[in-house]
């Protein structure tokens, strides 16, 4: 059996070429801030000059740091098995992460976001299969806010089993995010040969690095954890309003990180990634969910894959406030989009009003919007059939229905249907309850959740965790982990 994937490039080899040479020539003349001095230090100790407060980079510089980050990264769930290999092309999501607010599916309108919402939503992930990885995709308001970033990744990691795309919001959550992450695996050594989690590391636009977030690459590549280039450039606000140049930015801003990154450890896994979006004119919002966001995306996919590095988007979401016709239309063409560019890692899944709300009905309906643009990069099998057979048969019979060829291969070609889509006849939907998609949707979730359980967990291992949490919680004056 074999397979042609189908493939969407928007830039020529040579245009792609040329966006590169433009963003080395950007660092090598306008440079880059770093607010980080240990950072600062690093790029000039190998060659990066210091010219009023920015740093500028050599090419050489640059091009010798892109030599070293590999062409591939593995991720691991908890079992230590690997889960997800980026770098292939071949695309895998995860929910898009962050959210402040939850929608509630009664009344339609987001509210705050509690420990419970966030151990249900773990649940929910790990039970789709079309969804690869967890990510810390809600922060719950029941706890500090100065701990969250660590509350979140616990959360995570103690009730479910998949990878976890996460972040740190201050510089003091990076060391013990690691330490839970090597709770989990059994010691520092044991991490870096299986990391189960992913560190987002986002440049400021244009062309900034904060301590924060260079603080956090440094630390992910001694750590061996993988680094997640999250390149966040406005078209017309912080980035120029022009697509392609808004993508010589994010190369430039992305190709910084990675020489930071690879300084202080050659060779540590690092993922070419980002977050852009345009800039509303009219309503001075940040529109993740328009085209032109999505071209950027893929743009700056096909310059990363250039590059020779995994590649990671955040698609498949809508900047729409509930789960309707333009969350829909936007969250599915993202998918598809991402899948038929060959974008290693997806996140959006679930996200609603320009990253501020998550839903868990928006999460089981793009989770079928996912599986269907996956089914689209496997493109049409050649199978090795008796054709004139098969035909011979449909002609005799005049259906296949009953046919060795059909039963063989009905389920892998065709699908079966979610209950959160809709397929059946008018008389069937009316005798179901006339329910829109997120209505089913919402019923799914309750089932799924009343069904689930949270998977087992090595108690020493949970303990572990829960110290650790509890440490964190205690030195902001909370004396208990919250109620799950």
């Amino acid at each position: 059996m074999t397979s042609l994937t189908p493939r969407l490039q928007l830039f020529s080899d040579t245009e792609v070429h040329t966006i590169v040479q433009q963003a080395m020539a950007v660092l090598g003349h306008v440079g880059v801030l770093v607010e980080h001095a240990e950072g600062r230090e690093l790029l000039l100790e190998h060659g990066a000059q210091l010219r009023a407060g920015r740093v500028i980079l050599p090419e050489a510089l640059v091009r010798g740091a892109l030599a070293t980050a590999p062409a591939t990264v593995t991720l691991f769930d908890r079992a230590g098995a690997p889960a997800m290999v980026l770098g292939t092309g071949r695309t895998h999501f995860d929910p898009g992460s962050a959210a402040l607010h939850l929608l509630d599916p009664a009344t339609q309108r987001r509210r705050e976001v509690t420990t419970a919402d966030a151990v249900a939503l773990a649940r929910l992930v790990d039970g789709l299969p079309s969804y690869h990885a967890q990510s810390t995709a809600i922060a719950p308001g029941d706890v500090p806010r100065e701990v969250c970033d660590r509350y979140r990744l616990y959360l995570a990691l103690r009730y479910a089993v998949k990878p976890v795309v996460t972040g740190t919001f201050v510089k003091q959550g990076f060391a013990p995010m690691r330490a839970m992450l090597a709770a989990i695996r059994g010691g520092e050594q044991a991490l870096r040969d299986k990391p189960l989690a992913i560190f987002d590391c986002c440049p400021s636009p244009p062309l900034s690095w904060s301590d924060l977030t260079c603080d956090a690459l440094l630390g992910c590549a001694r750590a061996g954890i993988p680094a997640q280039l999250i390149s966040m450039p406005l078209a017309g606000a912080t980035a120029p309003v022009t697509l392609r140049e808004c993508v010589v930015q994010h190369c430039a801003e992305c190709i910084s990180g990675v020489t930071l990154h690879q300084l202080a450890s050659p060779g540590a896994p690092i993922i070419y990634g980002g977050c852009p979006s345009s800039f509303d004119m009219r309503h001075g919002t940040t529109t993740i969910g328009a085209m032109q966001t999505a071209m950027i995306d893929v743009g700056y996919a096909q310059v990363g894959k250039h590059l020779g590095l995994p590649v990671q988007a955040y698609m498949a979401l809508s900047d729409a406030k509930v789960p309707d016709y333009q969350a829909g239309m936007e969250s599915g063409i993202g998918a598809v989009l991402a899948t038929l560019a060959g974008i290693d890692l997806v996140s959006g899944p679930g996200i609603l009003d320009f990253i501020l709300t998550q839903s868990m009905e928006k999460l089981l309906l793009d989770h079928e919007a996912c599986t269907q643009a996956l089914r689209l990069q496997a493109g049409m099998a050649t199978h090795e059939t008796d054709l004139l057979g098969l035909f011979g048969a449909l002609v005799d019979k005049g259906s296949l229905l009953a046919h060795p060829h059909t039963r063989q291969h009905w389920r892998s070609e065709l699908g079966v249907a979610s209950p959160v889509l809709d397929r059946g006849s008018y008389g069937d939907w009316e005798l179901g309850g006339g329910l829109w998609a997120h209505d089913r949707a919402a019923q799914q979730v309750t089932r799924r959740l009343a069904k689930d359980r949270v998977p087992s967990r090595d108690p020493t291992i949970a303990a572990a965790l829960d110290e650790l949490m509890l440490a964190e919680l205690r030195a902001c004056g909370v004396s208990a982990l919250p109620q799950t």
